[in-house]
């Protein structure tokens, strides 16, 4: 499974996120290659590390599915043009859980 997304300049810092496949949990892929659903731990990758951290990441889809690159910002903030979807993905709903409109 794969969508298009915006192609990133390789110095552009970026973060490797995708789906836990067991739950469809989002996780972020943190500094030493590990999974966390806390997007506070996510690692920010840039240049050839970064194309590696990539290729390593979609070798484990059976535990991940759909990896992809996200801005951030050199310490790790959501940045770019999709912050608004990985705002979103990072801190849940929109609406609180419950609600029914």
């Amino acid at each position: 499974m794969t969508s298009v997304r915006p192609k990133l300049k390789p110095e552009t810092p970026k973060a490797i996120t995708a789906w836990r496949t067991a739950s469809g949990q989002n996780v972020w892929m943190t500094a030493d290659g590990g999974w966390s659903e806390d997007p506070a731990d996510l690692g920010a990758f840039t240049g050839d590390a970064a194309e590696t951290a990539l290729a390593d990441a979609k070798t484990q889809e059976r535990e991940i599915t759909d990896p992809y690159f996200m801005e951030v910002t050199e310490d790790g903030k959501i940045a770019g043009r999709e912050t608004l979807r990985e705002s979103i993905r990072a801190n849940g709903p929109t609406i609180p859980y419950g609600v029914i409109i």
